[in-house]
């Protein structure tokens, strides 16, 4: 972890933090063990209603059942009944989702547990390496370390486009439907693969994660700005995201092997330039959605509680940040947690527009506040 500048701790942001944290354990975690939990069939239904109540399931996605196990397994030693609850996770992950015929984990199921889309996605793979990365710190047992390994080997054999990039989207039976590469998966790949670096050494994924920075540096930078396009830049229609940057900023800074590389001297340089876009001075809102061109500004102006965690995450790495990361920890929970939950998302006047509860929310809060925890240590 980088070292950052600060004025000695302030007693405001150290309790702040507390009770945040007291937040997510006292009301987040309950909601996933009691109401957000099918026992039956062993996974976390895809959200809650303001009730706390589980919306009708129409599926259940590999993806949100890996999130689910990263935020339990990093739960394990804290909570009760955490260690219990990853195991079945995992377990679920591997019933419900594993391709028994060609590898790899399809992307849902129905709400009965029978294979819903069965096309095989960079997304969700990289989820389930950066899950089992995890839990594998946490418990050592070697059929984790197995699945670990199984991941990795379908990204590289299978997603693998050879120019350090990776397909989004295949086939079921792994034929290429020509989806190319896009941000949103790499950047998690990114994530899965310093996940599975900081839990052991292993050249191959060290080697891919720098290759993978250096063609997202060539591919996906704008020369003009530094920021990180959505889709590669000779795509069309094309846009960026201010959670993106800022959660791609925090993988990289935070990192010993990538601070430095280009791709992070990209994304240090167009900081600024994001918050000047992309977060409401008065508020700390972070914008969807936003177009670079000759017109540029808002293409979607909704706030989403995950870009407000990236944000806040991101800023705990930056220099002198002190009262800027108080300032956005306030506005978190003033303006995203209440006492039953959480807002998922506010329109561009600040009114709540979704009242559901997505059972894949707890991450972003689940790492956002592992690095204020780091920063205040």
């Amino acid at each position: 972890m980088p070292h950052v500048s600060r004025s000695a701790s302030q007693p405001e942001l150290t309790a702040l933090f507390a009770s945040v944290q007291q937040h997510f354990l006292d009301v987040i975690v309950p909601l996933w063990q009691g109401p957000g939990w099918n026992a039956d069939m062993a996974l976390p239904y895809e959200a809650l209603d303001a009730e706390q109540h589980a919306l009708p399931p129409q599926r259940y996605r590999a993806m949100a059942c890996a999130r689910q196990l990263f935020v339990f397994a990093s739960l394990i030693g804290q909570v009760p009944a955490a260690e219990e609850r990853a195991a079945a996770l995992f377990r679920s992950l591997q019933r419900h989702f594993h391709d028994a015929e060609h590898g790899g984990w399809f992307y849902s199921v129905d709400a009965q547990g029978a294979p819903l889309d069965q096309r095989k996605d960079l997304y969700t793979h990289a989820f389930i390496l950066f899950a089992c990365a995890h839990y594998w710190d946490k418990v050592r047992e070697p059929l984790v370390e197995s699945v670990l390994n199984a991941a990795l080997e379908v990204v590289s054999q299978r997603f693998a486009t050879g120019d350090g990039l990776y397909e989004a989207t295949l086939e079921r039976d792994w034929s290429c439907l020509d989806s190319g590469p896009l941000q949103n998966p790499l950047m998690h790949l990114a994530e899965a693969f310093l996940a599975t670096l900081s839990v052991r050494e292993d050249l191959a994924v060290q080697q891919a994660l720098v290759e993978l920075c250096t063609a997202m540096q060539k591919r996906f930078i704008d020369p003009q700005h530094g920021v990180l396009m959505e889709k590669p830049l000779d795509a069309v229609d094309n846009w960026f995201e201010p959670g993106h940057q800022f959660e791609w900023y925090f993988l990289l800074e935070s990192s010993e092997l990538l601070r430095g590389s280009k791709l992070h001297d990209s994304l240090e340089r167009a900081f600024t330039f994001t918050e000047q876009l992309g977060v409401e001075q008065q508020t700390g809102a972070v914008r969807a959605m936003l177009d670079l061109g000759p017109d540029g500004g808002s293409r979607d102006a909704t706030q989403r509680i995950w870009a407000q965690a990236e944000y806040l995450r991101a800023l705990t790495l930056r220099p002198h940040s002190e009262a800027v990361v108080l300032r956005q920890l306030q506005a978190l929970k003033q303006h995203s947690l209440h006492a039953h939950g959480w807002y998922e998302c506010r329109d561009e006047h600040g009114e709540v527009s979704r009242r559901d509860m997505p059972s894949t929310t707890p991450y972003h809060l689940a790492t956002c506040y592992r690095g204020l925890a780091d920063y205040l240590a």
